[in-house]
């Protein structure tokens, strides 16, 4: 199966046309055959086909939105970064577990914003009010934005803004491999490049639609020989039957092919590395269970500490015991594996 994203049928924002990307991108899908309908906001899509939430998410995870992003505002994205690069909305990959059921709701069409002149502007003026600080912006908050790289070049096109910036830092994260025309940006070191992995029990079960963990390290040896600074998230970690060995294997694996494609001088003091535990929201388990009615996720409140978040909503986390038992078990590895490593936190 090809994990090429190619959308089912596009709307746009008649605005969209006032700008060079949007334009291309309405002629380019027309010419294709693919069915595409002006749309009055990309905020509110109607006219996703389903009869049940599940064939709705499946349409939704097809469909592509053209807009523009109004807003002069960025959102904070604290503590990975000062704000959000606003490029993209949603993803095509199917991943059960993921927290965007929270806040996307059960249809995440995948939205691309055309005005990115204007977007790298409002980045350009937040860089300048925080100087001479360094200003760090986050491009995958609420997206993966490589699988419509391929239509827009938005992400090679921040990632060159930033590296004209003496001040500014790009960082976004990916389950994807399609990375081929992001490798010779010019990045000059200012956009740190992660891969999120898990081991394979975990993307089997649970990341469908996504590339397997094996294309995801290849592909991250393929970055780290283009000399960008590399970062993996390990997330979410799940506890089950011989989860050990199935992470271990995972960060040896890792290890292997860093080894294998570094460049010369590069040290492994470069590589930051993200732990993040699994946790879910009454909400997110609500609309879970409707859009994967036969989901085994693990979310049995009972078995998890409830816990108060930042945004006035609780998470179900692992037990302390268990939470220190994994914490342990991955600092373990990182020395192992990765001892020169950033470990930028464990959650």
């Amino acid at each position: 199966m090809s994990l090429e994203f190619r959308p089912t049928r596009v709307f746009y924002e008649p605005s969209a046309l006032d700008y060079p990307l949007g334009k291309s991108l309405v002629e380019q899908f027309r010419s294709q055959g693919v069915p595409i309908k002006p749309t009055s906001s990309h905020n509110r899509i109607t006219g996703i086909p389903g009869d049940t939430p599940a064939a709705q998410y499946g349409e939704a995870k097809r469909t592509l939105v053209i807009g523009v992003r109004r807003s002069e505002k960025f959102q904070s994205c604290k503590p990975s970064a000062h704000y959000q690069l606003p490029l993209v909305t949603s993803c095509p990959g199917m991943c059960e577990y993921c927290y965007l059921a929270t806040t996307l709701g059960k249809k995440p069409y995948i939205r691309v914003y055309v005005n990115l002149e204007e977007i790298l502007d409002i980045a350009a003026k937040l860089i300048e009010e925080r100087l001479p600080e360094i200003t760090q912006f986050e491009g995958a908050a609420t997206s993966d934005p490589v699988p419509v790289e391929r239509y827009t070049g938005s992400l090679k096109r921040a990632i060159e803004f930033f590296g004209r910036e003496t001040n500014g830092r790009f960082r976004f994260v990916t389950k994807y491999t399609d990375i081929q025309s992001l490798l010779d940006a010019k990045h000059e070191g200012h956009t740190r490049f992660r891969f999120s992995l898990n081991c394979d029990e975990v993307v089997e079960k649970y990341e469908h639609g996504t590339p397997a963990p094996e294309q995801r390290i290849i592909a991250a040896g393929k970055v780290l020989k283009a000399d960008y600074p590399l970062g993996f998230i390990i997330a979410p970690i799940f506890r089950f039957p011989g989860w050990q060995e199935a992470y271990q294997k995972l960060m040896e694996r890792s290890a292997e092919e860093l080894v294998k494609r570094a460049p010369s001088g590069w040290s492994a003091q470069q590589l930051s590395l993200e732990f993040i535990s699994h946790r879910f929201t009454a909400r997110a388990k609500t609309n879970i269970l409707d859009i994967f009615p036969k989901s085994s996720l693990p979310m049995n409140e009972e078995e998890r500490k409830f816990k108060y978040g930042q945004f006035g909503y609780g998470k179900y986390l692992y037990q302390p015991e268990e939470m220190i038992e994994m914490k342990e078990f991955f600092l373990e590895q990182v020395k192992n594996y990765f001892p020169l490593a950033q470990v930028e936190y464990f959650v």
